[in-house]
């Protein structure tokens, strides 16, 4: 979780686009600081707007469980209701897709909120890409010849590090509106993670 756009628009698919800001409210970033609501938000990110009933069965979880956490999630404006479905069904939507964290080397309530909500999300990053490796086998070989892990090591300025950032993440931005939109999914697609780093190996002279 290194990014975040705050809603300003919508379009026909319920996806929101928006500024990118930084998430400094610790109450924010502790509320978000859930493997339910993480998991929320990754089911909403990935499928578009969602009841509880559906991101309940999506996630393994009650749908009133998943009702009182888009509650909390939506007080911290991460997300917002999409209108009414059918019959009484509550839909909800990201309001807040992508979440930029504040400098965490400080010893403020925000930097510490910030590095448990990290932590959290890295675990869950790396348990996905774990369950993967020990499934692999199970996959078609199309598939396995696909899913990978790169590893480079290259010099580069903090700025040229960013702009790699960026070039990549514009890349695969390509792709989200996917998400929201099933009748964008090309025959045979799935959902996909694709997890970049990017760190000095130490620190400068």
């Amino acid at each position: 979780m290194s990014r975040t756009a705050e809603s300003e628009s919508g379009d026909q698919s319920g996806r929101t686009r928006g500024s990118r800001r930084a998430l400094t409210d610790p109450r924010a970033l502790r509320a978000l600081t859930h493997p339910v609501r993480l998991a929320l938000l990754e089911a909403l990110d990935l499928e578009g707007p969602l009841t509880a009933t559906q991101a309940g069965e999506m996630i393994g979880e009650a749908p009133n469980t998943c009702s009182f956490h888009f509650r909390q999630l939506a007080k911290y404006g991460l997300i917002e209701e999409a209108g009414q479905g059918p019959g009484h069904a509550r839909p909800w939507r990201l309001r807040t897709w992508e979440v930029r964290l504040p400098d965490l080397s400080d010893t403020s309530d925000t930097a510490v909120a910030a590095r448990a909500l990290k932590g959290l999300a890295r675990e869950r990053y790396f348990a996905r890409a774990a369950a993967f490796e020990e499934s692999r086998a199970s996959y078609p070989a199309a598939w396995r010849e696909a899913a990978g892990f790169n590893e480079v090591m290259i010099h580069l300025t903090p700025a040229e590090l960013k702009a790699v950032d960026a070039e990549l993440a514009a890349i695969l931005d390509r792709y989200r509106d996917r998400n929201a939109d099933p009748s964008l999914r090309p025959p045979g697609s799935l959902p996909v993670e694709v997890l970049t780093f990017g760190y000095p190996l130490r620190p400068p002279d």
